[in-house]
């Protein structure tokens, strides 16, 4: 549990000058502050093992042998809606 004397540590810490109700609000501030963080902790601990984060890696994979440029172009033109020529033709999403 915290005390005044806590309190005043911190504000020598930081330097800053506190007058006695102050460092009286600041105790309950504080006190009120690592309650809530504490109830946090037991909250976490109590889900248990299983909740555990998994570690972090890439999962990218590299890019190996990627396809020749302009190999699927006529498949995709093919199955496209609406084109005039060798362009698509999309709706106009712009507007001026």
């Amino acid at each position: 549990m915290l005390e005044i004397k806590d309190i005043e540590k911190l504000a020598k810490l930081a330097r800053i000058d506190l007058g006695e109700e102050q460092k009286k609000s600041y105790l309950k501030e504080i006190g009120a502050i690592l309650n809530y963080v504490d109830q946090i902790k037991n909250a976490v601990s109590k889900l248990g093992e299983e909740r555990k984060i998994p570690d972090l890696r890439n999962v990218a994979r590299p890019d190996e042998n990627p396809n020749q440029s302009g190999s699927n172009t006529e498949t995709i033109v093919s199955e496209f809606p609406k084109k005039e020529g060798d362009y698509l033709k999309v709706k106009k999403i712009i507007e001026q």
